[in-house]
């Protein structure tokens, strides 16, 4: 960094520019002696309104661009549609273009100024001096938008391990983690002579691998003890008469999340670690994963499982938010926290179910199904209840017997459910409604009399059934009503478009000038970061998905999903996934700042309190959901 002597030694209208380019990425994060270079060998244009400024027919691009004031709007001719569309928009700060200027071509989008505009700019020579020599500039160029979401990541990392300290990160493969030459036995050997070899060695379990090394079971310290505490054979029996049968296994190039996600979901604390031929490699353990007992995602999840009080249970959901703030200091990116906390979320919401069939079976076997952001597994801190029940006519009994049964049950778990913290939904979109708990049939019915009988109106009520799971009881009824679900939908094109023209209502806040629009709360402007800036991604994705027959309800995977079959280009995808992650991650901090403060979580934040850099993240992201917005608009003819 460049010293105060040295600022004040530069010409004024060099220190000005620096000034400006330090108010934006990547500049923000680059070293002053890169910002003087800018600075010295950047010159000023003006273009009026209209003006091109670059353009496919002309050579190959020799300048790289900076709006300084004004707007750039990118334009391409759509031959499916004949027509001119607006591809993109350029605002203050901004840059252009960096994939035609790193591959030395003409640019493939013709950039118009909209408004009078002043662009800084600099020649070649001095572009690839700062590519070459600066890594933050570097990798803006490279990577664009997503270096900006690697940049709020960091910032949510930085500001969690102030609070537990540094630690290892959650995308490291589990080849860095796996104990190598682990410690096997064949399916023979006795227990006694298997637990004195993990004694030798001081691990706590021993992998059973068959003739090729393929791992056939595992035995653990823990299922030593239950062994002898249950007196289920003697120590001379034959290891694979107790170990676990078919052991979870992950391959290599598996991250650390992705690990402790299954250990977290199936309660266990080890798993092996294979290669492409399913030969054991490694073993990876619980502690392995986390060195500080407090960030434990497997642990916390188990503790919770067993739980035998609801008490313990409202006790344990503090727990989560401090895990949240560990885990995004392992370095956990949005989508993989919302995980995290849909996990938890389920593991609690089984375990209250089963504390409660314990003390008042209602003799009825039922499935447990979840709606909305925990339908999709995109729950974060701030939720509320949003349930149902699904069962199958016992015969003999009518189903409105069977809802006189389950009914008191299901209002005393979604009563219990509130005290951990799941907030009883204002909408009585809950189990304990008797429109909401219902026979296979029933259900069958209802979907019917919802896509073929639809309104515009009540859309906006039942669209949150069409984002659902199981989370408690046999799955099966519910894949045959989603096959039967979306058999129908992709049937039905006048269902499809009242879908598409009720998600095509949620606006993204911007104004025509890439201004921010605002919901009026109390005396201060805000965003509803969910209403207005995730729900406009995740009702378009939820039309595009059912009308091509998508499975999968998480938002993210819907849109990989769609990428795969065609329907969306790859690089649009991609674009809004990020613009999505983004905003899920500013709202997640948020919500950390807001926890540390002691305020109550709300998804309202005031872009004025927000940096340069979120501001224009939360700008670009909203642009990208327009995007989103007008490809619904003109497939369904909106």
């Amino acid at each position: 960094m460049a010293s105060a002597n040295q600022e004040n030694d530069r010409p004024q209208n060099i220190r000005a520019i620096m000034t400006f380019l330090r108010e934006h990425a990547p500049f923000s994060s680059m070293d002053d002696t890169h910002l003087a270079h800018f600075a010295e060998h950047a010159s000023i244009q003006f273009y009026a309104d209209g003006d091109i400024v670059l353009s496919p027919d002309q050579d190959v691009v020799k300048r790289f661009y900076v709006v300084k004031q004004g707007r750039i709007r990118g334009e391409r001719h759509n031959d499916k549609e004949d027509r001119t569309e607006t591809t993109f928009e350029i605002s203050q700060g901004e840059c252009f273009p960096l994939a035609a200027m790193i591959g030395e071509r003409p640019t493939r989008t013709l950039h118009r100024a909209d408004g009078d505009t002043f662009c800084l700019s600099i020649g070649q020579a001095a572009f690839v001096t700062l590519f070459t020599e600066s890594e933050p500039f570097r990798d803006f160029c490279l990577r664009g938008v997503s270096s900006l979401l690697d940049q709020v990541n960091r910032r949510i990392q930085s500001s969690a391990m102030a609070s537990i300290g540094s630690s290892t990160s959650l995308d490291t493969p589990l080849e860095r983690y796996a104990l190598r030459n682990p410690i096997v036995c064949s399916p023979d050997l006795p227990v006694r002579k298997a637990v004195a070899r993990m004694h030798e060695n001081n691990v706590g379990s021993i992998i059973v691998t068959d003739e090729n090394r393929h791992p056939t079971g595992i035995f653990t310290l823990r299922d030593l003890r239950t062994m002898i505490a249950e007196g289920t054979g003697p120590l001379d029996t034959p290891i694979q008469q107790v170990m676990t049968k078919n052991p979870c296994c992950l391959p290599s190039h598996a991250d650390a999340f992705e690990a402790a996600m299954l250990m977290a979901e199936h309660h266990f604390a080890h798993l092996c670690v294979i290669d492409d031929d399913h030969k054991l490699i490694g073993v990876v353990s619980e502690r392995d994963l986390f060195s500080l007992q407090r960030v434990d995602l497997v642990n916390l999840a188990r503790t919770i499982g067993t739980a035998t009080h609801l008490r313990t249970l409202v006790s344990l959901r503090t727990d989560v938010s401090r895990l949240v703030d560990a885990m995004l200091a392992h370095g956990a990116d949005s989508g993989q926290v919302v995980k995290i906390i849909t996990t938890l979320n389920d593991v609690t919401v089984r375990r209250v179910l089963e504390l409660n069939i314990k003390k008042n079976d209602p003799g009825i076997p039922f499935t447990w199904l979840t709606f909305g952001s925990e339908g999709r597994q995109e729950q974060t801190l701030l939720t509320d209840q949003d349930n149902g029940i699904l069962f199958q006519t016992p015969e003999g009994m009518t189903a409105e017997q069977v809802r006189e049964k389950l009914l008191p049950f299901a209002r005393k778990v979604n009563d219990e459910l509130a005290e951990c913290g799941f907030t009883l939904c204002k909408g009585n979109i809950m189990a304990s409604n008797p429109k909401l708990c219902l026979s296979d049939k029933e259900w069958d019915d209802w979907f019917i009399r919802f896509i073929d009988a639809s309104t515009p109106q009540n859309l906006v009520y039942s669209s949150i059934f069409l984002d659902m799971r199981a989370i408690y009881g046999p799955t099966e009824p519910l894949n045959d009503l989603l096959d039967k679900i979306l058999t129908r939908i992709r049937k039905n094109a006048l269902f499809q478009k009242m879908l598409a023209g009720n998600a095509f209502q949620r606006k993204p806040p911007l104004t025509m000038f890439r201004n921010f629009r605002y919901i009026s709360e109390g005396n201060k402007h805000s965003l509803d970061l969910k209403r207005q800036g995730l729900a406009p991604f995740v009702e378009a994705v939820r039309v595009f998905a059912l009308a091509n027959g998508v499975e999968t309800a998480n938002t993210l995977e819907r849109m990989d999903e769609l990428a795969k079959k065609g329907v969306f280009d790859p690089k649009d995808a991609n674009a809004w996934k990020e613009g999505y992650s983004l905003i899920q991650a500013i709202r997640m901090r948020a919500h950390q700042e807001m926890l540390a403060k002691g305020e109550e979580l709300t998804n309202y934040i005031d872009p004025d309190d927000l940096n340069p850099l979120d501001r224009r993240i939360l700008r670009e992201s909203f642009r990208q959901a327009q995007r989103l917005q007008q490809k619904l608009e003109v497939t369904y003819q909106l």
